[in-house]
């Protein structure tokens, strides 16, 4: 599933490859990629035809392109979803989903969705008491590389809560962006077990964690993200090379970089985490969460 490194990476092409452009016709590919465009594929293509893309956004992993209208085209890659920016005499590629032209010509910009978990929609924009966002967005928490991402909110909401400091950072309405990638990443930079329960956390404990999600998460935007297989590249097609700098993702039984001890894969929430048992050591009294 791409994180927020994926997703800022695909908003970053589209501000190129699309923003300030005007939508001449948008031609759909079977009515799943829609599915949550509460009138249909027509409505879908007649409210974006003829509109100008003034910006591309991004909230977590939510990206959207504000239109001239007053609405949005809003995006969830899901798990396989691309933006592609190509020529119009480039073959279709398999699983093409969406195909939009523009009126100043080429190129034109796809949408390809393997597993189509992904989908558009056209939704209204709302204040939200900060920059605009669409309504179907606005229940998602800021993340962390936000301006606005307010770092004492963020400590005495997680006081409040009795759950691993992992499944908090999962929770999009609390915070937004991190993934199960991150996440382990994170932690480890942190030096944190993923089951340590989030009101026992001193405040120091939370400022290491947040300054550790935000360099992984920084990092990971500057190298493109993370490409593990062609179902994540960028809009120019390009793959992302965090792969090679991941710690505990992936790595189970190699070394530590830190300390030498092999990392561990263990059982979470129906997926793995991969952490070093001697830098991020298990909280007495607690077993690792398997569900």
């Amino acid at each position: 599933m791409p994180e927020l490194p994926e997703v800022e990476t695909v908003r970053v092409g589209l501000q190129r490859w699309a923003v300030g452009r005007t939508i001449r016709s948008v031609d759909l590919h079977g009515p799943r990629t829609v599915r949550r465009h509460a009138g249909g594929p027509g409505d879908f293509a007649a409210r974006v035809t003829g509109r100008r893309i003034e910006s591309a956004a991004r909230r977590g992993k939510y990206l959207w392109l504000p239109l001239d209208s007053g609405e949005a085209v809003v995006a969830h890659l899901g798990m396989s979803g691309q933006f592609l920016a190509v020529a119009p005499d480039v073959a279709d590629q398999p699983h093409l989903r969406a195909r939009f032209r523009f009126a100043d010509g080429p190129p034109e910009l796809r949408f390809v969705d393997q597993r189509t978990f992904g989908g558009l929609l056209v939704d209204e924009l709302t204040s939200g008491g900060g920059s605009p966002v669409p309504v179907s967005v606005a229940h998602i928490a800021l993340d962390p590389i936000d301006p606005a991402f307010d770092r004492n909110g963020f400590a005495a909401a997680l006081r409040r809560r009795h759950t691993g400091i992992k499944r908090a950072l999962l929770d999009q309405t609390l915070i937004s962006g991190v993934g199960n990638i991150y996440a382990d990443e994170a932690l480890w930079r942190a030096r944190l077990h993923y089951d340590r329960a989030t009101d026992s956390l001193r405040r120091a404990d939370v400022e290491r964690l947040l300054d550790a999600v935000d360099e992984v998460l920084r990092a990971a935007i500057r190298a493109g993200g993370t490409s593990f297989d062609a179902l994540y590249v960028a809009v120019n097609g390009e793959s992302g090379w965090f792969d090679r700098s991941l710690e505990v993702y992936g790595r189970e039984g190699e070394p530590c970089s830190r300390c030498g001890a092999a990392i561990r894969r263990e059982p979470f929430m129906n997926r793995s985490s991969f952490r070093c048992p001697r830098c991020q050591r298990a909280p007495a009294g607690r077993r690792p969460s398997a569900r």
